[in-house]
């Protein structure tokens, strides 16, 4: 598998039916898969996944996918970050700029772009 090596691919979305798509998709192409349906889920079960990428929704209730990036960056995690929208704005696209996001990507998400997404986080430095 392609993932097994490298870490997996972490989903954090709280919609069952996106974290459920993009993990049919991602294991069409031989990634290994977690997903989780808050950022503190990720964070309580994080020490028992090796993640190579995170793919994000922005806006989930508690903490939002910036929120877990800020937390990432202050703790000068650089684990590769992908941003997913469906309300994007220019003050969201600034900040995930600025925290070092690999994409921000809007909903409903083209696979293609999500794939090449994908290809440039883990061909980033960290791995």
């Amino acid at each position: 598998m392609r993932g097994e090596s490298d870490g997996a691919i972490c989903i954090i979305d709280d919609d069952d039916m996106v974290r459920d798509s993009l993990r049919a998709l991602l294991e069409a192409y031989d990634f290994t898969i977690f997903d989780f349906g808050s950022c503190r889920d990720f964070l309580n079960r994080r020490a028992n996944v090796t993640a190579a990428c995170l793919i994000v929704d922005i806006h989930m209730p508690h903490m939002t996918g910036l929120d877990l990036l800020r937390m990432l960056r202050k703790n000068s995690d650089p684990i590769p970050v992908i941003l997913i929208t469906g309300l994007r704005d220019t003050t969201t696209k600034s900040q995930a700029e600025a925290l070092g996001v690999v994409a921000l990507l809007d909903k409903p998400l083209a696979h293609t772009a999500l794939l090449a997404a994908i290809e440039r986080a883990l061909a980033s430095p960290r791995h």
